[in-house]
């Protein structure tokens, strides 16, 4: 069996551990230490769950050497302010017997203290792409001594718009550095600014991508709206006592809420929700009750859950479906970590169908659907997002009624026809402006006779 051991780690890193109870290496962790050791660039390609963070943390720790200046020797990208948080959370585990000071900046927080911290020194700078750019450009981070770039989730930063940032930053650095990037999958888009900015990186895929873990199970359900999906879903949890550890993941934070009211009428104290509007400690205090048991699940954005250390998750709602495919692998992921196995359940309305066909493209398989629970409740009435809107050209313009309900003509009185004469606004226009020109007239008199 293969342990830690064979990769010759400094005593501090080993030390550190040993102590972790951690012996065994990931297939990730074992794969990309030789690639990262011999100083090339590396795209790594693997899921969500299998290790990724070691992966480039004990090859980097061995090759870390230490040098007095403040700027940061290793710049670690991440998606987001909670990944940042577990990112040092582990480096600082492994570094525990080590001189290495880390620092996490990301935004939602007083940028002055951040900037102080920086000033102070730091030798693994963790951020996401938008704080570290504001620090950049305020000259506040230098990157003169940086010979180590890590972006992690790489895919879903560029899902979420970060594509600006990451080529300024990119272009801010010297180009004599290393490059480690992980994505869980490789689309145009990834392979596009690796052609731009990366020299010939080494790909070290853990599965072929787009092709979700094999001991997920995934399961399908037609449902035709919002309303019945929490019918399903309560249904599910009342039944299947198997569901202990559930995400359950919707689109956006008004459905997050208003779904997570809906379950805590039936489950209440049962399940915490978290995104972005809810405060940094709210956040890491709810992960922390569902992780410690405290709480059977989690309602959830993707930015909020996305690469999150959440272990024993034994299912997967997408209440939603997620617009980009990619998110979807991202989702499932969550569950079936390692030698675990897990269930990804899916709810589909009619509207959510292409989201699906373009799930099945990227995995080059079908989504079998579940025959749907004859004892769940289907609903008639629709959410507001769900109701059709008004035709355009109604919104445009108001259109009366009569009596009857009937659409009718204008009123006689707004019926007049313009037969070419001054209309009232006209003369009172000119009347204006006679009235100006006979001001003036009045005062080039005044003058003259002066």
């Amino acid at each position: 069996m293969s342990t830690f051991e064979k990769f010759n780690l400094p005593k501090s890193v080993q030390k550190a551990i040993d102590e972790l109870g951690f012996v065994t290496p990931t297939p990730i962790q074992e794969k990309s230490f030789s690639v990262i050791m011999s100083g090339r660039d590396m795209m790594g390609i693997a899921q969500t769950g299998t290790g990724k963070t070691f992966a480039y943390l004990l090859p980097l720790l061995k090759l870390y050497k230490f040098t007095p200046t403040n700027t940061p020797k290793i710049v670690i990208l991440v998606p987001t302010r909670e990944l940042v948080v577990q990112v040092v959370d582990e480096i600082e585990k492994l570094t525990k017997y080590m001189s290495v000071k880390t620092l996490g900046i990301f935004g939602g927080v007083n940028i002055n203290t951040q900037k102080k911290a920086v000033y102070e020194g730091v030798d693994v700078l963790v951020g996401t792409p938008g704080r570290m750019m504001d620090l950049a450009l305020d000259a506040v981070v230098r990157f003169d001594e940086t010979q180590k770039l890590v972006i992690d989730e790489f895919d879903e930063m560029l899902n979420l718009g970060f594509r600006t940032q990451l080529t300024a930053l990119l272009a801010m650095m010297k180009t004599k550095r290393q490059n480690i990037l992980f994505s869980a999958t490789m689309t145009d888009e990834v392979d596009a600014v690796l052609n731009d900015f990366f020299d010939f990186p080494e790909e070290v895929t853990l599965a072929a991508s787009g092709t979700p873990l094999e001991n997920i199970t995934q399961i399908t359900y037609n449902v035709p709206n919002f309303n019945t999906k929490v019918n399903l879903l309560k249904h599910l949890l009342e039944t299947n006592e198997n569901m202990e550890r559930v995400l359950v993941f919707v689109n956006n934070k008004k459905i997050s809420d208003m779904l997570h009211t809906r379950i805590e009428e039936h489950f209440e104290g049962q399940f915490g929700v978290i995104h972005s509007n809810k405060s940094q400690n709210y956040r890491l205090s709810t992960m922390a009750e569902f992780q410690e048991g405290n709480l059977r699940g989690l309602i959830t954005t993707d930015i909020m859950a996305r690469g999150l250390d959440i272990s024993n998750i034994s299912h997967v709602i997408n209440f939603e479906l997620p617009e980009f495919p990619e998110l979807y692998m991202h989702r499932i992921g969550r569950t079936g970590r390692a030698d675990a196995t897990g269930t990804a359940i899916s709810f589909i309305t009619p509207r959510e169908e292409e989201f699906k066909v373009e799930v099945e493209v990227l995995m080059n398989q079908e989504l079998e659907i579940a025959e749907f629970p004859e004892e769940v409740e289907i609903s008639a009435k629709l959410i507001e997002p769900e109701k059709d809107k008004q035709p355009i050209k109604f919104l445009m313009k108001k259109v009366k009624l009569d009596g009857d309900g009937a659409f009718h003509d204008k009123a006689k009185k707004n019926k007049k026809v313009n037969l070419g004469g001054p209309s009232k606004t006209k003369k009172k226009t000119h009347g204006s402006v006679n009235r100006n020109m006979l001001k003036t007239r009045d005062k080039k008199r005044k003058d003259k006779d002066k």
